[in-house]
């Protein structure tokens, strides 16, 4: 059978209009969705500066349909997710990015550090760790060996906390060597708590080696060594903190006092209390002043009436004579006799619970107050940022 030519001839054309046709409607459809994919993040970026969130979430998820390949589009979602508390939408933008096999190393590590974001901000402290931890020889690594520390102290898993702040020391981005001694103290405490008195000691001694200003470190040794009977150990620390740390002398005054008493050095420990309370006067300097039979000694330009008495207790008075206190007063009242003394008892049960507010210790940070002294803030995790002071004397 021969072949027709002619028929050929005819379809050439027919097909290359057929073809050009189906280009055009195809770049017509590309021109259109190329179109919505910017009118809607414009849209989501309009709400954004409108702080209508709902809004901006439509409008980016419009936008990341139109045009699923872009990563900004998801990263802009997935934080708008967490913004708003949706964090189970956030996780499963940020597993999408990571799942991706076309994504570069660098958005694959800011992909991962929005997911440990979103576990740490929904409360998943288990998958955050393992989250952070995958971050380690990427630009977040201090960023997330920082999250990864503020995990460990507040499930008080020290050891790990000490390793982290190691790490963070080291990159000498800032100094963690008193944050690090608070973990051995920290550590030391639980051996303690365990009967392991020689490796709670192995781990003050490198607690005071890291922070030797530090008063925290002295302070428990001096504890420990009363704990284990020798009580003059204890006082030379103590004493000697005294030269470095004198403000903080309120927070050990009363070991102070019992160390001297147990090694006998009770005019040694009165003569430095005294030195110091003039110096910066504190309630719980006067007591352990008056603990050790003592009275305070007066500033050299105290007026001449105001003479202490032979009794120790009459401490009080000399402490109200230039600092009003009703601690003071309430401790003094309660030593004295009254013409109606049947109604003592009532009286000083009303002083005391008017004091017990006023005994506390009040964190600067957060206004958190408790009447224990924490090194490690309860209300906001923050260290060291209790004034050595009751609420009184602030």
């Amino acid at each position: 059978m021969d072949f027709d030519f002619s028929w050929l001839l005819l379809g050439l054309p027919i097909a290359f209009v057929l073809g050009w046709l189906a280009s055009r409607f195809d770049l017509r459809q590309l021109r259109i969705e190329n179109r919505q994919a910017p009118k809607a993040y414009f849209r989501g970026l309009n709400f954004l500066l409108n702080e209508q969130q709902d809004q901006a979430i439509d409008a980016f998820i419009e936008a990341v349909q139109n045009d699923p390949d872009t990563q900004e589009l998801h990263f802009a979602l997935g934080n708008l997710f967490r913004r708003r508390g949706e964090y189970q939408r956030a996780v499963r933008v940020h597993e999408h990015l990571l799942g991706r096999g076309d994504l570069s190393r660098a958005d694959r590590d800011r992909a991962q550090h929005a997911l440990a974001q979103d576990f740490l901000r929904a409360g998943l402290l288990d998958r955050a760790e393992a989250a952070l931890q995958k971050l380690e020889g990427t630009r977040y690594e201090n960023e997330a060996r920082l999250s990864l520390l503020a995990i460990y102290e507040r499930s008080r898993e020290w050891a790990q906390a000490e390793d982290v702040a190691q790490k963070l020391d080291e990159s000498d981005q800032a100094s963690y060597g008193t944050r690090r001694a608070h973990h051995l103290c920290e550590q030391a405490a639980e051996r303690v708590a365990a009967g392991d008195l020689g490796g709670a000691g192995r781990l003050l001694q490198q607690a005071v080696a890291l922070a030797p200003e530090a008063p925290r470190p002295a302070i428990d040794s001096a504890t420990l060594q009363l704990r284990k009977g020798d009580a003059a150990a204890a006082f030379d620390t103590l004493a000697a903190l005294s030269e470095t740390a004198p403000l903080a002398l309120p927070l050990y005054a009363a070991a102070m006092q019992q160390a001297a008493v147990a090694s006998q050095r009770s005019g040694e420990a009165l003569a430095l209390l005294q030195r110091r309370y003039v110096a910066s006067p504190s309630i719980d300097v006067l007591e352990a002043i008056i603990a050790l039979g003592g009275t305070p000694a007066l500033p050299d330009d105290a007026p001449s009436d105001a003479a202490i008495s032979a009794q120790p207790r009459d401490g009080y008075i000399a402490h109200l004579a230039h600092h009003p206190s009703l601690v003071a007063a309430s401790r003094w009242l309660a030593g004295e006799r009254f013409e109606h003394e049947q109604f003592h008892p009532q009286v000083q049960r009303s002083l005391d619970q008017a004091t017990r507010p006023l005994m506390r210790y009040r964190c600067a940070a957060c206004g958190f107050e408790a009447h224990q002294y924490f090194w490690h803030c309860p209300g906001c995790q923050a260290w060291d940022s209790y004034p050595p002071r009751r609420v009184e004397e602030l």
